[in-house]
């Protein structure tokens, strides 16, 4: 498939080229992205200030290369490598305040479930009526999300019928899959489509999961540019790049 420029007015996508459509969920169709930004910059600059090392607080950058879009673990070690340091993995029975991978990741889930609380679900209305228009197309549906929040987030935003299969991140722990970057879990769920990569199209708003999308061979990656440079989703894999759900168009028609 030809790459376009990185914005363009209007995507179509055709029932005659692809089945299904695969979306990640904070950032494209949920504003809990925002929530999770929130809740790693709090965990990060709290250690960060008590590291002993010259205070850097963490940065949006920071969590658009080494955060978003991974899954939570994976994040913790990454970000921390970029900055020169390192903790031990601990298990999943550390406590949040154990100075662990393990630690850091139930310390950063309690903010966000806090924040949560505190704000509720907010969607983005253009993401879920494009939804509803897929479905109503005859596209199959699938969220694919490093969260292990995922199932909570939809039900409290109600789009748990819009979707017909979820790999979030639960699923992708008990079948041992690898998180993002790497395509395992986008490609389990267009097994559960029952549709071949080359006929679905993914949705993804952070560069590890562009860079999933491509790997994985999916036919259409589409970048949702909620924040960050013009292109750099494009840069990081994806065919094309919208900033507004609004301008991607359904087109019925069998194959």
């Amino acid at each position: 498939m030809p790459s376009p420029p990185p914005e363009r007015a209007a995507v179509v996508l055709s029932r005659r080229e692809f089945d299904a459509a695969l979306f990640d969920l904070d950032g494209v169709v949920t504003r809990t992205a925002q929530v999770h930004a929130a809740a790693w910059k709090r965990l990060f600059d709290t250690y960060l200030e008590r590291s002993g090392e010259p205070f850097q607080p963490f940065s949006e950058e920071d969590y658009q290369r080494f955060v978003d879009g991974r899954p939570r673990l994976d994040g913790i070690r990454c970000f921390l490598a970029s900055r020169g340091l390192s903790l031990p993995e601990g298990s999943p029975e550390d406590g949040p305040d154990a100075r662990t991978v393990w630690g850091l990741g139930k310390r950063k889930n309690g903010y966000f479930l806090e924040t949560l609380k505190q704000r509720g679900v907010e969607v983005y209305p253009h993401a879920v009526a494009l939804l509803e228009r897929l479905r109503a197309a005859g596209f199959r549906t699938a969220v694919v999300s490093a969260s292990r929040n995922c199932e909570a987030v939809l039900r409290a935003a109600g789009l748990e019928p819009l979707f017909d299969a979820r790999v979030d991140g639960v699923e992708a722990g008990r079948l041992g899959l690898p998180g993002k970057p790497a395509p395992d879990t986008f490609l389990e769920a267009g097994r559960r489509l029952g549709v071949p990569p080359e006929r679905a199209v993914v949705l993804e708003d952070a560069q590890a999961g562009v860079q999933a999308g491509r790997r994985g061979r999916f036919g259409c990656v589409i970048g949702v540019r909620r924040a960050g440079p013009v292109g750099a989703l494009v840069r990081a894999g994806a065919h094309l790049e919208v900033t507004d759900l609004s301008t991607v168009t359904v087109e019925e028609g069998g194959q």
